[in-house]
């Protein structure tokens, strides 16, 4: 069982998306999605606090190893 799953959006929203997106920094319409989706969540969800997630470990590390600390 595969641990995504497929949500329909109307194609003109999809094409804005990509227009939108252009030289962001995301890959795809999918990946801005995802992106707002998990914010949007996660600001209706109370802080955990002490908890990071992966892609926050992730960037503190990549800042640490630009800072020479890593």
């Amino acid at each position: 069982m595969s641990d995504r799953v497929s949500i329909k959006i109307p194609r003109p929203l999809y094409v804005r998306l990509q227009q939108v997106i252009g030289d962001s920094g995301f890959s795809s319409p999918t990946d801005f999605i995802v992106f707002v989706l998990r914010d949007l969540v996660g600001s209706l969800e109370p802080e955990k606090v002490g908890e990071l997630s992966d892609d926050e470990l992730v960037a503190i590390r990549k800042k640490l190893e630009n800072l020479g600390y890593l």
